[in-house]
């Protein structure tokens, strides 16, 4: 150092005495130069650490401390010892010297220490030797020393951060629990639908089932049939092909049930409406008529998907976006049908459409006779039914933001169609199936009733049930049994068969 120092002095103060002005303004890295440069003669001798200190590159450190780390060498305590010693190079001793921190390993004479894998370094500002590293963080990585990227949105960093990997895609399984309950509930749903039919088909001409319109009744057992399909394609791996087929039965269950329906409840509408201003009957009641109309009410539906499949041929997708959670490790690609739920909501609008004014309908005819057709069991079928879908809207689309949003639309929508599948056959054809099969002695011809006489009756319930509020008990009974007395005089009137026309 002594000899760097004057070797500087000379160079730039000119051998004058004392420190001069350009020596007083020094900068670190020309000493350095200096400090570098140095030569001179000297003898060979031991190297003790008395004193002893290269400035700028290394430092011999006492051997002993005490407890606070203070330097204990040079006292009467702990004597000097030597380390290493000179000739021709440098030669130390390692294994005496001992630094503050207790190891007995070098400390580095750095100013940071590298990076870790995945980590940038973040350059101090006016120092370029002295950084600190910063972890690329969510979906970046490691582009270069200095500097962090985003992965492409269908990629994610991989396990060291130093590059992209694909995101694993997902879909609904077979065996998920979110697919093996809607599954169980439609192949039992199946079944039951299939021994319906092949029961109906048996005993086509018995009475019960010519009384429940033998023709609607197909129509409304093949919606019934296509609600609990609608489950396999919707949980089968999405492809072009399977795609197609959700397009196609996600609403022709429905529509084929409820268009029957309400083709029923309007005939029994228009019938008794009819049949309070005339004895005849109205027209488009013939089971050809009824049929005509139910496929009218069909081919709508028909006519939207087939719009559908030119405007938007179908074809999947993978969703990134659905499961891309905060941790890339989590993040997960959907693979989808491009149903969105605008088209879903167009694609069950008209069913839902066809299932409100069958309600109200139902409502309309529940004051007809109990004996008269199915008025009351498709009014509470068609109630029920309402009750089902209405929970279906909250939870379906309540649901879009959830992480486990394809889980649940998928079980919500297959579960709300099977049930209201389930519904109708229970309601409309369990009791009949129990009657052909349990007790056939009731399944015979009723008697022959006169089409006034039906009317008649049901407008005295109506009448009775709005003078109970207003009469007491007795004057209500005798005034109804005055009404019924006049009504059913003696006229000429056409006679119907109830079970060859009572639908």
């Amino acid at each position: 150092m002594a000899h760097a120092l004057h070797r500087m002095h000379r160079d730039l103060c000119s051998g004058s005495p004392g420190l001069c002005s350009r020596m007083s303004n020094i900068d670190g890295k020309e000493l350095l130069g200096y400090i570098r440069n140095v030569s001179f003669n000297g003898c060979p001798k031991s190297l003790h650490t008395e004193g002893t200190m290269f400035a700028g590159t290394k430092s011999v450190v006492p051997s002993s401390v005490d407890n606070d780390g203070v330097p204990l060498l040079g006292s009467a305590k702990t004597p000097y010892k030597v380390i290493g010693h000179w000739t021709d190079q440098l030669h130390l001793n390692m294994g005496v010297m001992q630094w503050v921190s207790g190891d007995s390993s070098v400390p580095a004479s750095v100013c940071s220490m590298p990076c870790q894998t995945g980590e940038r370094k973040k350059v101090v500002k006016g120092v370029p030797c002295c950084w600190h590293c910063e972890r690329c963080e969510g979906y970046h990585y490691q582009a270069n020393e200095f500097m962090c990227q985003l992965c492409p949105y269908e990629q994610r960093p991989d396990h060291n951060r130093t590059g992209c990997q694909p995101i694993p895609i997902i879909k609904l399984e077979w065996h998920s629990a979110w697919a093996v309950v809607p599954v169980f509930i439609a192949i039992l749903g199946i079944i039951a639908t299939t021994f319906v039919i092949i029961t109906f088909i048996r005993y086509n001409d018995t009475p019960i089932v010519r009384a429940s319109g033998r023709e609607m009744s197909y129509v409304l057992l093949t919606g019934i049939f296509l609600c609990y399909i609608t489950t396999f394609p919707m949980i089968a791996a999405p492809e072009v092909a399977v795609c197609s087929f959700r397009r196609l039965f996600l609403g022709l269950g429905m529509c084929f049930s409820y268009a029957a329906l309400l083709t029923k409840t309007n005939r029994i509408h228009r019938i008794f409406e009819q049949g309070k201003r005339s004895v005849a009957a109205p027209r488009f009641i013939s089971p050809a008529s009824q049929l005509f109309i139910t496929f009218s009410l069909i081919s709508v539906q028909l006519m939207g998907v087939l719009v559908w499949f030119v405007a938007d041929p179908p074809h999947t997708f993978v969703d990134y976006g659905e499961q891309r959670t905060q941790d890339p490790e989590n993040a997960r690609g959907v693979l989808k049908c491009d149903i969105s739920d605008l088209s879903l909501i167009c694609s069950l609008g008209y069913s839902i459409l066809l299932m409100v004014t069958c309600t109200v309908y139902a409502i309309k005819t529940r004051g007809v006779p109990e004996t008269f057709n199915e008025a009351k069991p498709i009014g509470f079928t068609m109630y029920t039914t309402c009750i089902i879908w209405l929970a279906f809207i909250p939870i379906f689309f309540g649901t879009a933001q959830s992480a486990e949003r394809m889980y649940i639309q998928t079980t919500t929508l297959t579960m709300s169609l099977s049930l209201s599948a389930s519904v109708s056959l229970g309601m409309l054809y369990m009791p009949k199936v129990y009657i052909i099969i349990f007790h056939p002695e009731q399944n015979v011809p009723k008697r022959k009733r006169s089409f006034k006489a039906i009317v008649t009756a049901a407008t005295m319930s109506s009448k009775l049930s709005q003078l109970a509020s207003e009469r007491p008990n007795g004057e209500v009974k005798t005034e109804l049994c005055e009404s019924v007395d006049n009504s059913t005089l003696p006229t000429k009137t056409t006679y119907v068969s109830y079970t060859n026309h009572a639908m």
